[in-house]
């Protein structure tokens, strides 16, 4: 899986992006919630923290905090977009987009086994050191589902499959219980 930089660090805090292949809204399409809040859990089951984090209908933005022994981040999300890629087909399976996902992979990547394009190849990580970026990268998360061409909440604190209840209204998350960012730093 290609990544823009190698993030080897563990004991730190990354935000990090991933996309469905081609922006298509795979994660709306298969209502994948559900699928995604029990990767968080298994996530917690294996001590890394979930610090923040945005579902939107084609992507996912999330704070998550590497403890010192976890694995390396790249295995972390590369197992993630496996499974999450195995769900995504089998609730697609009567599903027109299935057949474009399956011509959409690449004959050198059809030769390596591969079935299906169900999420872009690389994600976007950036560790993050301070305190104001960590802020920067909450509130930006925070306000996607309402920013730009997304109208997908009244306001920010209504969507449903975001931390932002959690940071903007003290409100515990019903979806899954993610751990405050000042906890870990």
């Amino acid at each position: 899986m290609a990544i823009r930089t190698l993030q080897k660090n563990t004991h730190a805090l990354y935000f990090v992006t991933f996309t469905c292949y081609n922006w298509l809204p795979l994660i709306e399409k298969t209502s994948l919630y559900d699928h995604i809040y029990d990767w968080f859990r298994y996530l917690y089951s294996k001590d890394i923290k979930i610090c923040g984090y945005v579902i939107m209908p084609n992507h996912i933005h999330v704070l998550i905090f590497l403890p010192l022994q976890s694995a390396e981040l790249r295995f972390v999300i590369g197992n993630a977009k496996r499974f999450m890629a195995y769900e995504i087909v089998k609730r697609l399976k009567d599903n027109k987009l299935i057949d474009f996902l399956v011509n959409s992979v690449p004959s050198h990547e059809r030769k390596k086994g591969k079935i299906h394009n169900v999420f872009k190849s690389s994600y976007d990580a950036k560790e993050c050191f301070s305190e104001d970026f960590i802020l920067q990268k909450l509130n930006y998360m925070h306000k996607n589902p309402v920013s730009g061409k997304w109208k997908l909440a009244n306001s920010f604190p209504d969507y449903p499959h975001s931390s932002a209840r959690f940071y903007e209204l003290n409100k515990i998350d019903y979806n899954f219980e993610i751990t405050h960012y000042k906890e870990i730093t």
